[in-house]
């Protein structure tokens, strides 16, 4: 490997070209998450306006999640073998350019294909960012901070993608897509003079194309299949064999994995309990808080007639609970340790999830949605960092984009496959054109499979509690997985 270039943290203290370097980063997850959350509520507008169908506007959320799912792997790795500021700076120019397409085609399929290239970009600046901050800031306190800053920056872009479309959408939803490309550009720009310049990978064995391409391939198959088995029919002979050709996909990737002197992932990462572990739990985590928020939102406008603001600012207190946090949660990780933290989080949103299920016709805010808000924004603001940070620790530098890619890929396939099963749910129980109770009452199944998912992800996270260890949250490696890493590295090394 070629000498780093990375500028490391002087003393153990933050310069202020290291707050801009974590500034810029911070700004791209930001985005990822405010586009997610912005394009939902502009929907109905972007229908009437482009005069599309029900199944035509699904895709235009279901694009994004395709790219943004299905090419993880491949970003995460091609961060670590091309270079993260390179991959990082051209992707989020990708972003910026395919944001302001969005924002002036007037062509549904247009619309969907610049929604498919955001979602691609996003996926080759979601694991280089978080690959630049975990080889920038050393392995403790200083990342820990610096990871539960910029996970925060993503819940407070969820959170604030939801306001911001209400308020844009009552002009115009173009403004809604056009909203991430000057923050794309500013960040663009500001990173080509912050952000450090990373190390190259040498001599790694020439490029895993057939991994690359088996890898993307069940990726994307796998989040096609998954978002349209609602409409297809979960027992439909489509659905089945596209699983089936999913599975044959990754029989073939891990085959070829096994056997690539430059795998996309290298298969002994797994060996780890703690990052199967961080992968479980954030395939558990983000796929219950998605579906949660699916149902909340359909609770709220359709049954209650609250409007996309009211419904925004409802769900604030979650979103300002975690923003409030950013800055405290690396602490509180430095104290207690990853596994802990983790364990505790799942609690608050089981908790959170349950008390949802007394709502009814007639609510009392402070009585369950707040307190429910409350639940849920904790939860979140202490499970999310912690994930990130055992996910990443113990692993070495020249792999940090792999393992990034990785718990990218997690999030996002989780979030796609439990939002589809909580949807296929409520849809097996939808009366047609029942009475609003017995609408309301279609939703309770859904609210309990997003309580059974998250309560699996605490059941699963609870097997590391003997194996955690206070102070800092790091990942205790398997040794088998160690030998090989520091092998890999000294045979990386020119």
């Amino acid at each position: 490997m070629t000498s780093p270039l990375t500028t490391p943290v002087p003393d153990g203290r933050w310069t202020p070209r290291l707050w801009g370097t974590l500034l810029v980063l911070c700004a791209a997850m930001f985005l990822d998450a405010l586009d997610v959350s912005m394009v939902g509520v502009a929907l109905p507008s972007i229908g009437a306006d482009l005069g599309l169908s029900t199944s035509s506007l699904q895709w235009i959320v279901s694009g994004y999640i395709l790219g943004y799912g299905g090419l993880l792997l491949l970003g995460g790795r091609a961060a670590d073998l091309l270079g993260r500021r390179r991959v990082f700076l051209v992707a989020l120019g990708v972003f910026a350019v395919a944001s302001l397409l969005g924002g002036i085609v007037d062509s549904g399929p247009l619309l969907i294909a610049s929604r498919f290239v955001k979602g691609l970009s996003a996926a080759f600046t979601a694991p280089a960012g978080l690959s630049i901050i975990t080889t920038t800031f050393p392995e403790g306190p200083l990342r820990n901070r610096a990871l539960s800053i910029y996970t925060t920056c993503g819940a407070t872009g969820y959170s604030m993608g939801l306001v911001f479309s209400g308020l844009l959408t009552e002009a115009s939803w173009r403004l809604t897509m056009l909203l991430p490309a000057p923050i794309a550009l500013i960040a663009l720009v500001a990173g080509l003079k912050l952000l450090p310049r990373s190390a190259r990978e040498r001599g790694h064995g020439g490029y895993d194309i057939p991994g690359a391409v088996l890898g993307t391939a069940s990726m994307l198959l796998l989040v096609f299949t998954v978002v349209q088995a609602p409409e297809a029919g979960w027992s439909s002979a489509r659905t089945i064999l596209s699983f089936v050709a999913v599975a044959v996909l990754l029989a073939g990737f891990v085959a070829v994995e096994r056997r690539s002197p430059s795998p996309l992932i290298r298969l002994g990462v797994l060996r780890s309990g703690p990052q199967v572990r961080a992968q479980l739990g954030a395939l558990t985590f983000v796929g219950s808080y998605m579906g949660f928020q699916f149902l909340v939102t359909l609770y709220m406008q359709q049954l209650l007639g609250w409007s996309a603001l009211h419904t925004a600012l409802a769900f604030l207190p979650a979103g300002a609970l975690v923003a409030l946090s950013a800055t405290k949660v690396g602490t509180v990780i430095d104290r207690f340790g990853t596994a802990r933290l983790i364990v505790v989080g799942f609690v608050l949103m089981v908790a959170g999830y349950v008390l949802f299920l007394r709502i009814d016709l007639d609510p009392v805010y402070a009585a369950v949605i707040l307190p429910t808000m409350l639940l849920v924004g904790s939860g979140f603001a202490l499970t999310f960092p912690s994930l990130n940070v055992q996910a990443t620790n113990g692993v070495g530098e020249h792999e940090q984009g792999m393992v990034s890619g990785l718990l990218n890929t997690s999030v996002q396939v989780g979030g796609a496959i439990f939002l589809a099963v909580v949807t296929a749910v409520v849809t097996a129980n939808s009366p047609g054109n029942g009475t609003p109770q017995e609408v309301l009452d279609s939703y309770r199944p859904g609210l309990a499979v997003v309580a059974v998912v998250a309560l699996s992800g605490l059941l699963i996270t609870l097997t590391g509690l003997r194996g955690g260890r206070r102070g800092g949250g790091s990942v205790v490696v398997a040794k088998s997985t160690v030998r090989e890493t520091e092998a890999e590295r000294v045979g990386a090394r020119d």
